[in-house]
């Protein structure tokens, strides 16, 4: 019996793997049928683990596999023995008898490695405190639809360093972008991923002025400022205020560049209503597309 295909994080796969998951969530977009088939996925289950809440996660997720057919089961924080001590395997075991493939979205990256290293069915990363590498391929697909390849590109990150740009760090290695990320120093990326991009060839580069790195970029994205289970929320506020993309920093950065946010986002904080809501923002295309990039990752994972 060969391997589940897991979606689990870009650093581990290959550029040409993500490519063409890209396409087939394009193609579903159109309104195309890649696999030949109009519900490639009917009699297939997915199951859905939160155990950090969501809108665009579940949704996006529970429409898309529903649209490609198939059906899915929804397990809140209380819903399974995990909030009761069983272990993780135990739970991958157990949910690989009942269902095709599971996402889960959790505070721990070791769960879902744990997950994914006992189940016999494919395995989603929907979020952990390291990574979140679906969003990153709506984003991807968000841009190539305004702009074109991302190859060659310019993006910057702006704010914290926190998992979606760990993500957008693997993206830029994985897809030849030049990625340029502004933090403040106490909420960098982990060196250990800053590390792995430049021994990777990767055109990463790290400081702490938002105006250099959002000069003449192609994109600038954030983040909130505050998110779920972070701590010291005073201090990070205190960091991160020279952070805000407003205006200014969006003129910096040129006419021709989009803004991008995963949402939710608090206005007034890391983003201006006058840029959420300006010509550089496609972050409504953006959420949008999650739905088509889910429906891609679920078709590779299952075909």
């Amino acid at each position: 019996m060969s391997s589940p295909r897991h979606f689990l994080d870009l650093d581990g796969m290959e550029p040409d793997v993500l490519r063409d998951i890209l396409s087939l969530g394009a193609a579903y977009k159109r309104g195309e049928t890649p696999s030949g088939k109009d519900l490639p996925l009917s009699g297939k289950t997915l199951a859905l683990i939160f155990e950090k809440p969501s809108t665009r996660t579940r949704v996006s997720f529970e429409v898309g596999m529903r649209q490609l057919g198939g059906d899915v089961t929804v397990l809140g924080h209380t819903d399974t023995q995990l909030g009761r001590g069983e272990t993780i395997a135990d739970t991958a075991r157990v949910l690989s008898r009942y269902v095709d493939a599971i996402m889960i979205r959790t505070d721990c990256h070791e769960k879902l490695l744990d997950l994914a290293g006992h189940a016999g069915v494919p395995v989603i990363n929907g979020l952990t405190d390291h990574s979140h590498p679906c969003q990153i391929m709506a984003d991807l697909m968000t841009f190539e639809e305004h702009r074109g390849p991302v190859a060659g590109k310019t993006f910057a990150w702006v704010g914290d360093g926190n998992n979606v740009a760990v993500s957008w760090i693997h993206a830029a290695v994985k897809f030849a972008f030049t990625l340029r990320l502004a933090c403040p120093e106490s909420l960098s990326p982990p060196s250990e991923v800053l590390d792995w991009a430049a021994a990777q060839g990767g055109a990463v580069s790290l400081g702490n002025d938002a105006s250099a790195a959002a000069e003449s970029a192609d994109c600038v994205i954030t983040d909130t400022w505050v998110s779920m289970g972070d701590q010291d929320e005073k201090a990070r506020r205190a960091a991160l205020t020279p952070f805000q993309v407003d205006e200014s920093l969006m003129k910096s950065a040129g006419e021709q560049a989009l803004f991008m946010h995963c949402l939710p986002a608090h206005r007034g904080e890391e983003v201006t209503d006058g840029v959420i809501d300006g010509p550089w923002s496609v972050v409504w295309d953006e959420a949008e597309n999650r739905l088509h990039a889910q429906k891609g990752i679920l078709s590779w994972c299952l075909q």
